[in-house]
């Protein structure tokens, strides 16, 4: 990526797909040129989390609300230390900020980080591009990075793909830390960091439980050494296919039966701890207006989604693994694709989808008591 960050928008701009076609607009953000995977996210409000969230690794995001940025960029809403998007694409940015708390401009931020982004196009039009025909590799281009489309087609056609990138690494914490519990301390839960947010060790935190958030290299003997009531595997980006290192660190947690919850990434690397395969949506679920079914009550949540993943197990029976039974626990409503797991004969469950929602909605935030009811559970069992 190349950025300045003179004149930006007055600068020509023009966001360029794999398959050739192009939309012209101003440059939003940082001049220059960036690369990575076009995906749209349907959330109305919740920008700045989704900017930082460390799932969106090498993904260019088209908001598909059509005016973004009304309400600034403050400094207590990031979901990680910095924005994780390669590219940012709206379509009519706010001219002027309006919220207590904000700082600076969505724009401003944008071009403090060196993020280029483009406005001014019609996502709408994008949108249902990348709907019929999946999320693709793309460019935005300003500035002196500008040049004859045919060639700014070469170089989109050069990047990498998503399907076999592993970016976990990439984005996890390099030194482990603690998230002290709020109140009295209720259990201790080491949480593997695959690219994890801000919001989620606080939402364990909230009751009772103190989390060690340890790197995404950390071994089963790092997990056991914080002396762990669980074990939680955090969201992350890319190939879930890559993540040999992480699949066989959750396998010796389920062979020591260990309270077990994950999220997101977390479902994908359970499903594959458990025998199953994982496979590349066409355009994934991203945004915060899901519904997704909880099977074990049928209850019908809108949830927050950011996976271009999804866990292949079959909906319709339960499944015979190595750990003993599983089943699909959540399944979206709109397309089918598995949206939790759980193990019915030792304690292990996940789910596709975040239930932290730190811009809402908090349909699902139940999730986490459940992992303490879990512990609990497990607990009073070695006590008896």
């Amino acid at each position: 990526m190349t950025t300045s960050t003179r004149g930006a928008s007055r600068t020509p701009a023009v966001l360029v797909l794999e398959d050739g076609r192009t939309f012209r607009g101003r440059a939003y953000g940082a001049v220059g040129e960036t690369f990575g995977e076009a995906v749209f996210s349907t959330g109305m409000t919740g920008y700045q989390e989704t900017l930082t969230d460390p799932s969106y690794d090498r993904q260019i995001v088209v908001a598909t609300a059509p005016q973004i940025g009304n309400t600034g960029w403050n400094d207590e809403d990031d979901e990680s230390g910095r924005i994780w998007v390669s590219g940012y694409v709206v379509r009519d940015p706010a001219r002027v900020p309006s919220n207590w708390r904000s700082r600076r401009s969505l724009d401003d931020e944008l071009t403090a980080q060196g993020v280029v982004g483009i406005s001014g196009i019609d996502t709408r039009a994008l949108t249902r591009h990348l709907r019929e025909r999946g999320s693709m590799r793309a460019g935005i281009f300003s500035g002196e990075a500008l040049a004859p489309d045919a060639e700014l087609v070469q170089r989109v056609q050069a990047q990498p793909h998503m399907k076999g990138a592993s970016l976990y690494e990439e984005v996890a914490t390099k030194e482990a830390y603690v998230v002290p519990a709020v109140g009295e301390k209720k259990f201790t839960v080491a949480a593997i960091d695959l690219g994890i947010k801000g919001m989620t060790p606080q939402r364990m935190a909230e009751r009772g439980i103190e989390v060690h958030v340890l790197p995404a290299t950390a071994t089963a003997e790092d997990v056991y050494a914080v002396e762990p009531d669980g074990v939680f595997f955090s969201n992350g980006p890319g190939d879930p296919a890559t993540a040999d290192g992480p699949v066989a660190l959750m396998t010796a947690v389920l062979e020591r039966k260990t309270p077990l919850f994950g999220i997101c990434f977390g479902n994908q690397i359970l499903g594959r701890a458990l025998g199953f395969g994982t496979y590349k949506l066409k355009y994934g679920h991203r945004g915060i207006n899901q519904p997704v079914q909880d099977r074990t009550t049928g209850k019908v949540e809108v949830t927050a989604h950011n996976h271009g993943f999804a866990v292949d197990a079959p909906l319709d029976k339960v499944s015979e693994t190595k750990f003993g039974r599983a089943e699909v626990s959540h399944v979206c409503l709109n397309d089918d694709v598995v949206e939790g797991l759980q193990l019915l004969d030792q304690p292990a469950f996940s789910v596709q989808y975040h239930p932290e929602a730190a811009a809402g909605p908090h349909d699902a935030a139940y999730l986490f008591d459940r992992f303490t009811s879990l512990m609990s559970t497990v607990r009073e069992g070695q006590r008896a």
